[in-house]
This record gives C-alpha cells, structure tokens and sequence, in this order.
C-alpha cells in the first residue's frame, strides 16, 4: 500500500516521502495515529509542501544528531557488577543499563533500542555503538568490572582467574609419576 509519511518514522521514511508498507501496517499504525495518509492524488499535491518543511527538519535534526555524536564519542562508563571466577557476569549489562547512566550522568536521552546489538555478559572494556541516524553511529567504551574494585585494577584482575595455571600445573605433576 502507497501512503505518504506525515512524521518521521523510523526505518520507513521521512515526513513527505511516499512509500509502499503492508496494508495492515497502514491501517492500524500509521494512519490512525496520524502519522501518514493514503498517497491519493490531491494528497501527492500537498506531499510536496510537506516534503519542503521536512527537508529543512532533517537538516536541524542532522546537525543536531552530529554535535551529540561529538559529545558522546568520548564517554566511558563504568559498570560495577557481580561476576564468576571466569569472567561471567550474573546478569548482563543491557542497552537499558547504558540508557539510564547516560540520562543520569551526562543527561542524554537516547532510545535504548538505538545502543548496542546484545547485552554485554563478560568482564572487560566494550565498544557500543550509538546508532544516532542511518550513517551516523559513534561509539562509547563500557567498561565492565568486578563489584568493589577500582575500575582500572578491575580490568587486570577479571585476566587472571580466566587463566587457572594451577589445574595445569598438577596435570603435568600426575603425568610424570607415573613415569618415574
């Protein structure tokens, strides 16, 4: 079904574009809540108005998207979580997680469906990416440690039980035994 956007919407279009979506799609969602119509004739005629307004929206939106880009590229954030000797997080740090520390820290509200493509369930230092708009994604540095440690000393020590020399040491201490 052809209709015509009204809004943005995401990963559909933009206000003013006609685009072709599953009739069902059209008559339960976009249309009632007034955010395309049907791509009739008189309605291509006004599509066009509509289409010069959202050009100038996307270039404020663009611009504003790009100066948040250049803020959020550097940030880190540090997660203190409760993990097993391996490494393994109990739990996860979801898209939700980074949501809520950004809006609570550097006060960015973000859609938490727009960070990241899984949880985070392992000690270490991630890189998440934020997709702000189609070719615009910048990165943040999540940092995963244990509950209780510095965060930097955190990072060296979840390496070590990862490793267990211990269980390799008594192996080779068996094999030899034997042979004696």
């Amino acid at each position: 079904m052809k209709i015509i956007l009204l809004r943005d919407v995401y990963k559909k279009g933009v206000a003013g574009e006609v685009v072709d979506v599953a009739p069902g799609y059209a008559r339960n969602y976009l249309i009632p809540y007034g955010m395309a119509v049907k791509a009739t004739p008189g309605a291509m005629r006004q599509a066009e108005n509509l289409l010069k307004t959202a050009i100038t929206r996307r270039a404020e939106r663009d611009k504003e998207f790009s100066m948040l880009a250049e803020q959020i590229k550097d940030i880190k954030l540090y997660f203190g979580v409760r993990a097993g000797k391996t490494g393994k997080l109990y739990g996860s740090v979801t898209s939700g997680d980074i949501t809520d520390q950004l809006k609570a820290q550097f006060g960015f509200e973000i859609d938490r469906r727009r960070i990241g493509d899984h949880p985070l369930r392992e000690l270490g230092e991630f890189s998440v990416p934020v997709r702000l708009d189609a070719g615009l994604a910048p990165h943040i540095q999540v940092i995963i440690f244990r509950e209780g440690q510095d965060p930097r000393a955190g990072e060296e020590a979840s390496e070590q039980p990862v490793l267990e020399p211990e269980p390799v040491m008594e192996a080779d201490a068996a094999e030899e035994a034997p042979a004696e």
